[in-house]
């Protein structure tokens, strides 16, 4: 059994960046946009209101990229457990230094009806022997979709390093203690925000939110602004800040694993790991298979 790698950090900004060009509209109207001739004349009653007719235009990603990696062979992957091999593959980005985030994960959770929502979370911890680990308030949708359908799909992209891994498995609830130890080591603002984001709900303003952290503040005898001092006093650091109940981890254990390199002509390497759950736990052993691009 391998060790769980440490909670997971920050890293520093990668230089990448996507070039677009917009093309010309679709009509080829180059004069100025047109307004309807009661808005001209100013005339109706109140005075009219101009109504602007909104051009038509096309952005186009202009950017191939060819990608030149040194591959994956067959060879490389002899005896290789795919969460372990996850786990290098990690590591080495966060090592290289030219990846912002590597534990930024797309996450997709879905509806028995078949609707999917996707969005990014940040990989916490990763487990070799069991999965991924995040964390994430319990009323948000994407914990909402879970309790319905436990099935979840997560992406990474890691573009300077040509790779990319898509896992899909089941998600279920970490033990509280967990959570809690976590918890415990957030920083001062991130605790406060637990419990003054009602995630996923509507807000009136943001000026609602900002009442909520500082009802928040006060509720805990924090000083006023307390989230937002760098460093914190250390009377607000040594302040308990209890868990919501209503937030904690989720552990994505996976039933399949792909692992993408980028190669030349769009000729890239993937091969995908596959194995049964029962229920939540693995009832085969891995196997895996080559694709083709």
């Amino acid at each position: 059994m391998f060790p769980a790698t440490p909670l997971i950090g920050r890293l520093r900004p990668s230089t990448n960046r996507l070039t677009l060009r917009s093309i010309s509209p679709v009509h080829h109207h180059h004069h100025q946009p047109k307004t309807d001739q009661h808005a001209r004349s100013g005339g109706g009653a109140g005075g009219g209101r101009r109504r602007i007719r909104m051009s038509s235009t096309v952005t186009e990603i202009t950017r191939h990229q060819q990608y030149h990696s040194a591959g994956l062979e067959e060879q490389d992957l002899e005896g290789a457990e795919p969460l372990e091999l996850f786990k290098r593959w990690f590591e080495d980005a966060q090592r290289s230094g030219l990846v912002e985030e590597p534990e930024a994960m797309c996450l997709s959770t879905g509806l028995p009806t078949g609707e999917v929502s996707s969005r990014f979370v940040l990989l916490k911890k990763i487990e070799p022997a069991a999965g991924l680990v995040f964390f994430t308030n319990y009323d948000s949708r994407k914990a909402q979709e879970i309790r319905r359908n436990a099935h979840v799909s997560a992406a990474f992209y890691w573009g300077p390093l040509h790779q990319q891994i898509r896992i899909c498995g089941k998600a279920e609830k970490i033990p509280e203690e967990e959570s809690q130890r976590y918890f415990d080591g957030r920083p001062l603002g991130s605790r406060i925000g637990a419990w003054a984001s009602p995630q996923s709900s509507p807000l009136e303003s943001r000026a609602h939110l900002l009442d909520l952290v500082a009802s928040h503040e006060a509720r805990f005898e924090l000083q006023p602004g307390s989230i937002d001092r760098h460093p914190p006093s250390q009377q607000d650091l040594h302040t308990l800040i209890p868990r919501p109940d209503y937030w904690g981890g989720f552990r994505i254990i996976p039933n399949e694993i792909e692992f993408w390199v980028g190669r030349p002509n769009r000729l890239h390497d993937r091969f995908v790991f596959k194995r049964s759950l029962d229920g939540l736990a693995p009832s085969s052993p891995w196997t895996r298979q080559r694709l083709a691009p």
